[in-house]
């Protein structure tokens, strides 16, 4: 922290803490000059490669002060304005656009996404809905599933088979994801068709996926020059259906990871439950990220799992599955952490996965925690809030701050803050804590702000997950988002990271 936040100094509001550091870097004079900004950019905020230029354009960009900007300075109101800005966000802001290589086989990429698409509640008696296709969409999940049957007048229905789940047409499913799949990402939309279907009606499903998709249906394997290899993204289609439109990832049957390795073509997909998939990653997780190098996976909640909850995709990430297909109509830990994982890499709904994940000479098995001669070390001190939301009774909340590390086993860990009581216009934790991990690359950071409605109680109030690849270092701001993802602003935490 170089000593600039003082324990015990408890400035009413960010702004303070904020005036606190302007003091600091314009020592005597009353305006801070480009080379005290340039040091304060270097020294705090760990921008190593920021010079004069840079410097200075952030002068030209946030301070509004005739004199200031012609004597190449900034007025607190200025510096008040960078500090708010996008450019002191926690998430690295490179990190709001496609930046990863788009060239690699598919098998390289995690893939945004679901499970029951068409589910906007349970599996018992939820409804099916068209809005559920487009909601997944907009939040850039890249593969759908759609769960065909017989419907009357030889029109092919959707909906969760032997149940009271309601039912949509299939041919309206098709022209929804017509309609929005390339809104948010150009990248391929994979359709994983379950199908139930008689031949006649899987005839009538075969004529619609092409005339609805049109050109957007791969119908024929793309000329890839590394023949034998998966495609990659930078295919730009959608993807697959029914027998001759099964192009790339057909799904088989999981017997074991030397039977995949001796006869599974690498087009061929492996679809399976969790808990075979937990059992499978406890027992032999090299052996998984070694099949999920070559071959696509596919995870998929627990039939169990009635209501829609979710698993944690973490512990499948980790072995490298790359379709973590999750429940997105159902809100919370999991779906966060989906979310944060594909907030990266400009939302697109693919991110490479790590070099640990790839490498053909070194194994890697998640669940032994000696990965690494040297573990990272991350500082988190947790400042203060601004403008959290009032609690249900209408007075302040009593609020503390959660912040959870999600990656390996021995990487995950969870540490809060002290509760501050009755204030959510600007409560002040003033909280240092400490986290060793040893594979970044696959962690996620959660923060997660809580009301402490008993001695051991608390409740959700809101919470921002990112990768630790995109967390920047130095004095930085977290927006909130509500249970169902959406921003909470103004609502944010005020940061400081350092991490070596």
């Amino acid at each position: 922290m170089k000593g600039r936040m003082k324990k015990g100094k408890s400035p009413s509001s960010r702004r303070g803490e904020i005036q606190h550091l302007y003091q600091c870097y314009t020592s005597e004079q009353t305006i801070l000059p480009v080379c005290a900004l340039l040091k304060f950019l270097h020294k705090e905020q760990m921008e190593l490669t920021a010079n004069e230029e840079m410097a200075e354009s952030l002068i030209d960009r946030y301070e509004i002060e005739e004199t200031a900007r012609e004597s190449r300075s900034m007025t607190f109101e200025g510096f008040l304005r960078y500090m708010e800005s996008k450019d002191c966000c926690v998430f690295d802001q490179a990190h709001t656009s496609v930046y990863q290589y788009m060239d690699q086989p598919l098998t390289n990429y995690f893939i945004s996404s679901s499970h029951n698409t068409y589910l906007t509640g349970d599996q018992l008696v939820g409804r099916s809905h068209l809005d559920a296709y487009v909601c997944a969409l907009r939040k850039g999940c890249r593969c759908l599933e759609i769960d065909c049957w017989d419907g009357p007048d030889m029109e092919p229905v959707v909906y969760h088979g032997y149940t009271l789940t309601t039912k949509i047409l299939f041919k309206d499913v098709i022209t929804t994801v017509e309609q929005h799949a390339f809104e948010v990402s150009a990248y391929p939309v994979i359709l994983s068709l379950e199908n139930h279907c008689s031949k006649e009606q899987q005839e009538v499903i075969a004529q619609y996926l092409i005339s609805i998709l049109g050109e957007k249906l791969l119908r024929t394997p793309l000329d890839h020059p590394t023949t034998g290899d998966i495609p990659s993204p930078n295919k730009k289609k959608v993807a697959k259906a029914l027998s001759d439109l099964v192009v790339y990832t057909r799904s088989v049957k999981f017997i074991s990871f030397s039977h995949s390795k001796d006869n599974q073509n690498y087009y061929e997909n492996t679809s399976m439950a969790e808990k075979k998939a937990r059992k499978l990653a406890k027992a032999s997780g090299s052996d998984f990220v070694e099949h999920n190098q070559k071959f696509l996976s596919r995870i998929y909640p627990a039939g169990s799992r009635t209501s829609s909850s979710n698993y944690n995709p973490q512990e499948f990430w980790n072995v490298g599955s790359q379709l973590v297909a999750l429940n997105f109509q159902s809100l919370g830990l999991p779906m966060d952490l989906n979310d944060g994982r594909f907030q990266d890499n400009g939302g697109c709904g693919y991110v490479r996965k790590p070099a640990v994940l790839m490498s053909s000479q070194k194994s890697f098995d998640p669940s032994c925690s000696q990965h690494r001669q040297k573990p990272t070390h991350l500082l988190l001190k947790v400042i203060s809030g601004s403008n959290l939301p009032i609690s249900r009774s209408g007075k302040g909340l009593d609020s503390f701050v959660r912040v959870e590390m999600h990656g390996i086993a021995s990487d995950s860990r969870r540490k809060n803050t002290n509760t501050v009581k009755n204030n959510s216009l600007s409560p002040h934790w003033d909280a240092d804590m400490n986290f060793s991990i040893s594979v970044p690359e696959l962690c996620l950071i959660r923060f997660c702000v809580r009301e402490q409605t008993g001695l051991l109680s608390s409740e959700f109030v809101g919470q921002y997950t990112l990768p630790f690849t995109s967390l920047k270092k130095g004095y930085r701001w977290v927006p909130l988002r509500s249970r169902d993802g959406c921003s909470l602003d103004p609502a944010t935490l005020f940061v400081f990271v350092w991490y070596s």
